[in-house]
């Protein structure tokens, strides 16, 4: 009778904790689809272009905020447990999106309006930072044995649950609305959705218990010592950057630029680009935990070089074709091949990245090396578009995500090396 109720316990905490990366997500992807309209709304011109490049940059501006946000409140968390500094990053990602919500426009209000948003991207860059880490440390404390790949991997379930919903959501404004009335108004209705839903989320998010394992701990480093330890290991918080950047690249260009790429590239309906991006959220939902589940049985290793080999090799001959040939299946086809390279990347990398830091600061250096990978990974929508401008080769973002692939795959074969290290320094000290 007490593994049912521990397994609904289990998977109860799992809601509860991903929730918060579920707003993350869903304002993340809203504000990439209408990127178009924040541009035209807060930044003046007569360039489509420089409008479009100003609101892909306040997009990305947040992820400069991620290494700030990752080392202070996750040596938080690391310090006080993850339930209570959770709750601090939802809070302060909600304030991020009220004000992208109910900002009036540059018209109304002039330069205040592009600097309030801005703010308030930042505000949300600084919750995220640690908001993965939180989530992913959680996640691999709570697991059962030999499941900790499969548990790990609905950390970035959650994300697909909230693109789904997104896009759904903006499917039915597409259908509904006349594109004067969403262009003038409509595109702030997703981003209040947004705002009423988080009363719903915290009340999840609180009754969060606190992991066995943080309490089980008998030394609880204070931030000082939380701060010094994170620095000593930087360099192992730059592998871990430099293995996340495949997964960062991958999934902003499959979800936040696809609709994008599609409308402004391919010249397909606004409707067909969101179809598309639907179809990557439910394909990137089944691989994460599929794969995850995988690698409790095979290793991470085996999978991490797999995925960043063929993505190197793929990435842009997928995109030549589909430019050469540009149609509704052409891009369903070339999206769903990325994202399975990225749901099965990611299902491995994760749970890799938290056994790989150090107990004491696990939370810190795993959100430290996630949020330096997004700086970069966060801008591949407006890399994408500035590659395309400048060559004239609307194939070009491929050499970005090949870029990624193989710095990728230099993070593997380093992170190989250091857990060897690793190994063997601790059978030395046990000897």
């Amino acid at each position: 009778m007490s593994a049912p109720v521990d397994r609904k316990d289990k998977i109860m905490s799992v809601i509860r904790v991903s929730s918060g990366n579920f707003l993350e997500m869903y304002d993340f992807f809203i504000v990439a689809y209408v990127a178009k309209q924040i541009g035209d709304t807060y930044f003046p011109g007569n360039s489509d272009f420089a409008k479009l490049m100003f609101a892909f940059a306040t997009f990305a501006v947040g992820f400069m905020m991620r290494p700030l946000g990752a080392f202070f409140l996750g040596s938080y968390i690391d310090h006080v447990g993850r339930r209570k500094g959770l709750l601090v990053t939802l809070g302060l990602m909600s304030l991020g999106t009220l004000s992208l919500a109910v900002t009036p426009g540059y018209a109304t209000i002039g330069v205040a309006a592009p600097v309030i948003i801005v703010l308030g991207r930042l505000l949300q860059g600084f919750s995220a930072g640690v908001e993965l880490g939180g989530v992913s440390v959680y996640l691999s404390e709570i697991a059962t044995p030999g499941n900790k790949g499969f548990y790990v991997a609905w950390q970035s379930g959650s994300q697909q649950v909230a693109v789904i919903c997104a896009a759904l959501l903006g499917i039915l404004l597409t259908y509904y609305l006349p594109p004067a009335d969403f262009n003038a108004w409509g595109w702030r209705i997703p981003l209040l959705v947004g705002c009423l839903i988080v009363p719903f989320l915290f009340a999840l998010r609180a009754s969060l218990k606190e992991t066995d394992e943080f309490l089980a701990r008998k030394h609880r480093p204070n931030l000082a010592e939380i701060y010094r330890t994170t620095i000593a290991n930087i360099g192992l918080v730059l592998v871990g950057m430099m293995l996340v950047l495949t997964t960062t690249v991958l999934f902003y260009f499959i979800t936040a630029y696809t609709p994008t790429f599609g409308k402004e590239v391919l010249k397909l309906t606004a409707l067909d680009a969101l179809v598309v991006t639907l179809c990557v959220a439910v394909s990137n939902l089944f691989w994460l935990p599929v794969i995850g589940a995988l690698t409790d049985r095979i290793g991470r290793t085996p999978v991490l070089i797999f995925c960043t080999v063929v993505t190197l090799v793929s990435a842009y001959p997928a995109l030549s074709w589909l430019i050469s040939s540009p149609s509704f299946v052409n891009l369903m086809i070339v999206e769903l091949w990325l994202s399975f390279l990225y749901g099965a990347y990611n299902g491995a990398m994760v749970v890799y990245l938290t056994e790989i830091m150090p107990v004491s600061v696990r939370t810190a250096g795993f959100s430290l090396a996630y949020s330096l990978a997004t700086i970069f990974g966060g801008w591949t929508p407006a890399i994408s578009t500035w590659l395309i401008e400048e060559t004239s080769n609307r194939a070009s973002a491929g050499w970005w995500l090949s870029i990624a692939a193989v710095t990728s795959l230099i993070a593997v074969v380093l992170a190989i090396r250091f857990k060897f290290t690793r190994r063997v320094t601790e059978a030395a000290e046990a000897a």
